[in-house]
């Protein structure tokens, strides 16, 4: 038994399930009913963290024959734990509420810190799918108290901070994610060769892909999908997943297929952002078939509130406004009843390239807008940058062409500074008129208020960019025209009539 538990760390878990296999026998040769049944219960942990579903379900029905007897110990409360987490998976809420809540008291009784911080983050995931999002947070962070006080077992340390951090992203709470993963990381790197760095590897990517880091976001993941070989093959898949719809992000299609590629071969699905790749790749029935197939795979409404933004974008691509509008009707109802600020800015933007689609301008502008400030206040860019594409295109089609060049300038910018520079080019291609020297739009909007006679502090504060890049700007714009001078490049703004003539 304790060969096993040192394979595990070491993440040899093939060699882990061999020696508790063999352990599991000798203690039902003993007589050692609970000690059996504990081993039981890790084995089927471990072969369900190895993606054999059939042979952990057989291990958890030796669990309850060698506990049944024994209802009052440390391994029966394992074991209903193990069973409230399948029901939960399966959607049976009710069921995996009772459970958890009978083995935190279970926890409490045995004076076990370990069981009631795991029970107490299992009920508090409950809860948050029930939409009991403070009360779920709460057991959460009654949990995570155990191990910041150092109280629990390694294992349960790293379960709780993994559920903590699934749960902020889930919910879109990024700033709190990002500070437990920070956590996270720097425990699970006293344990470098077990399955806990590389899992929490993976959280960190999400959150760095979020910040708009997709180069050191990429990195992560990458390394997540090594550290990961031969122990949790689901995690590994959603490594390479993330490295997909990061490289999609970059602009990088095809190393993003080969990433999500892998992702398959380990996972056995495909993932919603693989639709986005597809339209992408100018694929769209493909597309429409990936996300639907993902939502017929889902049922927990937090995860189909990550897939139903994907379903508007495709069906509007393939001009299936009334299924994006069913998809949207769905989106809304999810995101009033968590009412979360990632959730609230997802339906916005969702809502608004509905509109946009059906011609409804007033409207489409009205949630864009919502929806920018909205993901402005979380300080995500990529999402920034798309709603502002949106919002361009809305404010052009409705005769605002300052207000839509404004707002690609604005998008063009993010998409470079992040990396994303097959969305900027898009933009431009897109969506900008034909412009004197090869300027963008954004040079421009700096030429303009160079000739309006402002200073580099006065245009940082009016584009709301910092002096620096405004000097970048003026730099890049003096090459273009050919000048050395602001004068001269006020000359050249007005005789291309790029600002209105002098009266």
């Amino acid at each position: 038994d304790l060969l096993a538990e040192a394979a595990w760390w070491l993440g040899r878990l093939d060699e882990s399930i061999e020696a508790r296999e063999h352990a599991y026998r000798a203690f039902d040769e003993l007589g050692d009913h609970r000690a059996a049944g504990q081993c039981a219960v890790w084995l089927y942990e471990t072969n369900a963290i190895r993606a054999r579903p059939v042979i952990a379900g057989a291990w958890l029905r030796r669990a309850r024959r060698s506990l049944a007897d024994d209802p009052g110990c440390v391994a029966h409360g394992a074991l209903l734990l193990r069973e409230a987490e399948a029901a939960h998976g399966t959607g049976d809420l009710d069921r995996a509420s009772a459970l958890a809540t009978e083995v935190i008291a279970l926890g409490r009784r045995l004076r076990s810190p370990d069981l009631e911080a795991e029970a107490l983050q299992t009920e508090g995931r409950v809860l948050i799918d029930r939409g009991e999002v403070a009360e779920g947070m709460g057991h959460l962070d009654e949990a995570m108290l155990f191990a910041v006080e150092g109280r629990l077992g390694p294992y349960s340390t790293g379960k709780v901070y993994c559920s903590l951090i699934s749960a902020c992203e889930e919910l879109g709470d990024l700033d709190r994610a990002a500070e437990w993963t920070a956590a996270t990381q720097q425990w699970a790197e006293q344990h470098p060769f077990a399955i806990f760095p590389g899992i929490c590897r993976v959280h960190r990517a999400v959150v760095l892909k979020r910040r708009g880091a997709l180069a050191e976001a990429e990195g992560e993941a990458l390394r997540a999908g090594e550290e990961l070989v031969g122990s949790h093959i689901g995690n590994r898949g959603l490594a390479f997943a993330e490295v997909g719809d990061i490289r999609r992000r970059l602009g990088d299609l095809d190393r993003a297929q080969e990433a999500f590629d892998r992702a398959q071969e380990l996972c056995g699905r495909p993932c919603g952002e693989l639709a986005l790749l597809r339209l992408a790749q100018g694929r769209v029935d493909a597309a429409m078939a990936v996300v639907t197939g993902c939502l017929s795979d889902t049922t927990a409404p937090l995860a189909r509130s990550r897939l139903l933004p994907v379903q508007v974008h495709v069906a509007i691509a393939a001009g299936d406004l009334e299924a994006a509008a069913v998809a949207l009707t769905e989106l809304d109802g999810i995101a009033e009843t968590y009412s979360t600020p990632m959730l609230r800015a997802s339906a916005l933007a969702a809502r608004g390239r509905l509109a946009l689609a059906g011609r409804d301008l007033p409207a489409a502008r009205a949630a864009l807008e919502q929806a920018t400030e909205q993901w402005r206040a979380l300080d995500v860019p990529y999402e920034i940058a798309t709603t502002l594409t949106l919002l361009g295109q809305t404010r052009r089609d409705a005769g605002d062409d300052p207000g839509a060049a404004s707002a690609f300038a604005a998008a063009v910018e993010l998409f470079d500074d992040i990396g994303a520079h097959l969305d900027a080019r898009l933009v431009l291609d897109g969506n900008s008129p034909s412009l004197p020297a090869g300027l963008t739009e954004r040079e421009v909007e700096v030429l303009r208020l160079v000739a309006g006679g402002l200073s580099n502090n006065e245009i940082a504060a009016e584009l709301y960019l910092s002096a620096k890049t405004v000097s970048r700007h003026l730099s890049n714009i003096f090459t273009k025209i050919g000048v050395t001078s602001r004068a001269s490049a006020t000359a050249f703004a007005f005789e291309h009539e790029l600002v209105e003539p002098r009266r």
